[in-house]
């Protein structure tokens, strides 16, 4: 469902394709299509597996439909298009899939948001949510072990950003009956910054501002709107000051799409933050299919690797732990949180998705002859 972004290298229509898999590590991949892709999914009785060529690298399984995906609203909504799963105990809503931004020229350069409305609004039956909706399709999500929920959205002209999140949060706890319902909000720098607060007060957990770009000329030629709109980004900053002091330390995050401005700066920023307390995390980026940056490319795997082994080192070095990254972050099962786990900084969290993953020996052959090739992933 692309209830905000299209986040494949192409854009498809006709066919539906997995969300997302998992590697026998238990490892969750997102499912990215690119037709010429060198890395596969092939079937041999009855079990998949994902390769690079002809060369085996694990055998993986789907991430399955949750069940609350078939069921719908008081108002007839169907709920697969309120609300998104994103691991085992998250789910994130994208209560308004276009950004107003478009109107004024002022679109981020790497974001594709409006260009997805276009193509799949119709097609999904993708529309605004409102507060009901969010919190009856929360609701039964909870009903399936998904504790947290992230509520986002596109900069949206004619109404107050945060009486929309109160209303949210108190449609969720008037229908959940919890007054701590695992809620972050994920908002733009607001012009009075004394409004964070009314967040808090609503009963969100945690508050997210993404900075997005750290270099100041760069963020101003690739986020025009967020450095035209909201103040600059001097006040984007100040928004997560601001944040972290109501908010606390660890409850307070930034993301970044990584690979548009020097690894340097962006590191930089990522040391600012992380000292002031927020859980700064650096996204692989993706030239959607629609942004202004698509036909670009992405940086190497080696260049992420050593950009997200500095991150998680100034991560722990400012006392940011893997409980922080899960109550702040719309992100599960991403290479941050298997660093943490590799450190020995484990989550108590389960649900029922990782006793479906199937597991294969390492003495396990294919045979290239029974393979049936599925479809290309990037």
């Amino acid at each position: 469902m692309r209830t905000c972004f299209d986040m494949n290298h192409e854009t498809y229509t006709k066919t539906k394709l997995p969300t997302a898999l998992r590697l026998d590590s238990n490892y969750r991949l997102r499912f990215t299509y690119k037709h010429d892709a060198p890395f596969s999914v092939e079937h041999e009785n009855g079990k998949y597996y994902l390769l690079e060529g002809k060369n085996l690298i694990s055998e993986v399984s789907f991430v399955e439909k949750p069940a609350f995906y078939n069921e719908k609203t008081s108002d007839g909504i169907s709920m697969k298009t309120i609300a998104n799963e994103i691991g085992k105990t998250k789910v994130s809503v994208a209560y308004s899939n276009e950004c107003a931004l478009k109107d004024k020229g002022l679109d981020c350069k790497f974001c594709n948001i409006n260009a997805t409305k276009s193509r799949f609004a119709d097609l999904q039956g993708i529309a605004w949510k409102t507060p009901r909706q969010i919190a009856e399709t929360y609701a039964k999500a909870r009903e399936e072990g998904y504790e947290s929920i992230t509520i986002t959205g596109g900069f949206v002209p004619e109404r107050r950003e945060v009486e929309y999140y109160i209303d949210v949060a108190e449609a969720i706890q008037d229908v959940t009956g919890l007054a701590d319902f695992g809620g972050t909000a994920c908002v733009g720098a607001p012009a009075d910054l004394s409004v964070i607060e009314k967040y808090k007060e609503a009963g969100y957990r945690a508050i997210s501002t993404n900075l997005e770009i750290w270099d100041e000329n760069i963020f101003k030629t690739i986020c025009p709107g967020k450095d035209q709109i909201c103040g600059g980004r001097q006040n984007w900053i100040n928004a997560l000051k601001r944040e972290v002091e109501v908010f606390g330390k660890g409850n307070v995050r930034s993301f970044f799409v990584a690979g548009i401005e020097p690894k340097s700066t962006l590191l930089e920023g990522i040391e600012y933050l992380t000292e002031l307390g927020v859980v700064a995390i650096p996204l692989h980026w993706t030239p959607n299919p629609g942004s202004e940056l698509e036909g670009h490319r992405a940086p190497t795997p080696e260049w992420y690797m050593d950009l997200y082994q500095k991150t998680y080192t100034l991560l722990k070095k400012n006392g940011l732990t893997h409980l922080d990254l899960y109550k702040s972050a719309n992100v599960e099962n991403s290479i941050f949180d298997y660093f943490y786990d590799l450190d020995g900084d484990h989550l108590n969290i389960a649900k029922h998705e990782a006793d479906r993953v199937h597991f294969v020996g390492e003495d396990s052959v294919v045979d290239d002859s029974k393979i049936d090739v599925v479809e290309k992933t990037a």
